[in-house]
């Protein structure tokens, strides 16, 4: 952390000293990140992983991984695997400290029995139809269940045939008895247990009645002896339940504290949305390099400072915004540029011919890895008689303002030589095959010795020494900036999001493992996948551009 954010606290870190100053939690600092294991992470989980294990490292505390899996019927071993690898990967460590709330199910089971013999629960017959119908709306009381006032003695025998499997899903409930005219709907005699025979991941058949969320996260914290319960803010109306749980149970009782979650433009960040475009085969799966997953961000070749450093950039506030999703971006770009080595790259090749050049000669000329590390040091790269540069360096008939390759125009090879276009060579059609250029042996290194000035300089590689690749210019998954408004958000897919190159042409050191990511010069950021293309070419992905060419295109879309 910089030395001015040292002093710059957020209002959770606020909290945390004032308990400091009057000992209230003697001070200690625990807290914990609890995922339900129903999906993979996404950006807006890294923000409150980075902010839950970033406050405990801050004041020398501990924070929990903890697994909400109350839900047998969406979670899966595969979620809780990916959510382990994700929470390392983005360099915290929980220690010993891996929960699950399964582990905790008897606990909860007999905290459920106590409400019960202290008469604040009893087991209803009501159907959701029926609960939704009599819950009021913040106008009108709700209508109590016609089951409220069964006696300790019948509500005990019931929930404990609920346990025992006598009942099909949803013939009866356990709820909470607190008060039906509540302003706040959450209050209004909530289901605590709910009937499902489905086999959990962990504990197998050995329950058919599951706890709710909101039973289950107070207890849990409580066990776990958490000092601040930070949640996000969609939670706050439900932290009166929280604390009324944990006081009618008279057990340890932490701070639940809210903060807005992370939206970003140009995203949807929903796990139940993002499993429809796994499902529905609109994205390769929750690790295709367009989505904001975690997996899918760490393929796409996000670095987890980059992640955290956006995180904690976004900071934490008590205010629901939309981010812009240039931040996230920027914050890669910031740490690619100081660290990428820069190599030659061409995707959309078209062959140049240097009619001057010897043939069957070959010469490695010096090459800058990275001009922004003075200790990256260079590399030779081969020159040769063939190049391949991009389609769009050339035009056969260019406007003025274009500064690179035409007809009797003369331009820069950067790292290599002058070069002036002599020759268009087409096919029966008429397309451009190749063109031919005359070379300046004394301009070597990209200088004129009788300082004549050129003011294109364009990138190529030899076309005998070229890697063949494929290469995919991946690109935001939505067009829109807010996908879910007006509509399906599947109608607002991105049909440009991934640009598939088949034949381009990459300098020879690319060959280096998939886990480098270098500076394609002029073009953006690439690394290799994981993949190869139908052909068996090497894939390389586009980690990000070089700069944010959306603002340009939203721009001229809005007519300024």
């Amino acid at each position: 952390m910089s030395e001015s954010n040292t002093v710059i606290k957020n209002f959770i870190q606020k909290i945390i000293d004032e308990d400091n100053l009057s000992g209230k939690w003697s001070n200690r600092v625990h807290t914990r990140f609890p995922p339900e294991p129903n999906g993979y992470l996404h950006i807006g989980h890294a923000k409150s992983i980075c902010l839950n294990f970033g406050i405990a490292e801050k004041n020398n505390g501990k924070c929990n991984l903890r697994f909400d899996d109350t839900n047998p019927v969406k979670e899966e071993d595969e979620y809780v695997i990916s959510i382990i690898d994700d929470v390392k990967w983005l360099g915290f460590d929980w220690e010993e400290r891996l929960y699950y709330a399964s582990d905790y199910f008897d606990q909860m089971y007999d905290y459920a029995l106590t409400l019960i013999q202290n008469g604040d629960a009893f087991v209803c017959d009501q159907s959701s139809d029926q609960m939704r119908d009599c819950r009021g709306t913040l106008k009108q009381p709700g209508e109590e269940s016609p089951n409220r006032n069964r006696s300790i003695e019948e509500n005990l025998e019931l929930f404990q045939r609920m346990k025992n499997g006598d009942y099909p899903d949803g013939e009866k409930t356990l709820r909470a008895k607190i008060d039906m005219s509540h302003s706040n709907l959450n209050m209004r005699d909530p289901v605590i247990y709910r009937i499902l025979h489905a086999s959990h991941h962990r504990t197998g058949n050995k329950w058919c009645i599951y706890p709710m969320y909101d039973w289950a996260h107070g207890l849990e914290d409580s066990i776990e002896e958490i000092t601040h319960s930070i949640c996000t803010l969609e939670f706050e109306d439900h932290r009166p339940l929280y604390d009324w749980y944990l006081e009618k149970l008279d057990v340890y009782h932490p701070q639940q504290i809210e903060f807005a979650r992370l939206n970003l433009n140009f995203t949807v960040v929903s796990k139940r949305k993002l499993k429809k475009l796994v499902d529905e085969k609109h994205v390769e799966g929750w690790d295709d390099p367009r989505m904001p997953t975690l997996s899918g961000l760490r393929r796409r070749g996000y670095t987890p400072l980059s992640i955290r450093n956006f995180a904690e950039g976004v900071g934490v506030t008590k205010r629901d915004s939309i981010i812009d999703v240039v931040r996230l971006e920027n914050s890669l770009r910031e740490e690619l540029n100081k660290t990428a080595p820069r190599v030659l790259g061409v995707l959309d090749p078209l062959k140049v011919v240097i009619t001057n050049y010897p043939e069957n000669k070959t010469e490695m000329l010096e090459a800058i890895n990275n001009p922004e590390d003075e200790n990256a040091g260079s590399r030779e790269v081969p020159f040769s008689k063939e190049l391949y540069i991009e389609k769009n360096d050339f035009m056969e008939d260019p406007p003025r303002k274009f500064f690179r390759l035409g007809p009797g125009r003369e331009v820069r090879l950067r790292y290599a030589y002058f070069v002036t276009c002599t020759d268009i060579i087409k096919d029966e059609n008429g397309t451009i095959k190749e063109i031919h250029c005359t070379y300046d042996p004394e301009t070597k290194g990209g200088n004129a010795p009788d300082g004549r000035k050129v003011k294109g300089t364009i990138h190529w590689v030899s076309a005998e020494h070229a890697i063949d690749a494929e290469v995919r210019l991946y690109d935001r998954l939505f067009k829109k900036e807010n996908p879910e408004e007006g509509g399906d958000f599947l109608d607002a897919l991105n049909p440009d999001s991934c640009k598939i190159l088949p034949d381009s042409k990459l300098e020879p050191l690319l060959l280096e493992p998939e886990s480098i990511i270098y500076q394609f010069e002029r073009l953006g950021y690439f690394k290799k996948d994981d993949v190869f293309s139908s052909n068996g070419n090497n894939v390389f992905i586009r980690v990000v551009s070089l700069r944010d060419s959306w603002a340009r295109m939203m721009k001229q879309g809005s007519g300024q």
